[in-house]
């Protein structure tokens, strides 16, 4: 999981970032998918990232979960 964050006045796209991906990382390394977000990742007191409330809402959707 990667975070980018843009000046103000850039503009990006979930094909943008693929495309630089696919000049940049091998075939078997290219994200599935992007999600883009106006909001910051949720992170707990000491700044991590909690990847599991990030997972549990991938997960809803699937019949099943893994962790």
């Amino acid at each position: 999981m990667a975070c980018v964050v843009l000046k103000p006045d850039a503009t990006l796209t979930s094909d943008d970032l693929i495309a630089f991906c696919r000049r940049s990382l091998a075939t078997y390394k290219l994200p599935r998918r992007v999600e883009l977000s106006e909001t910051d990742l949720p992170k707990n007191t000491a700044g991590k990232v909690l990847k599991k409330s990030l997972r549990e809402r991938f997960w809803t959707q699937q019949q099943r979960a893994v962790s």
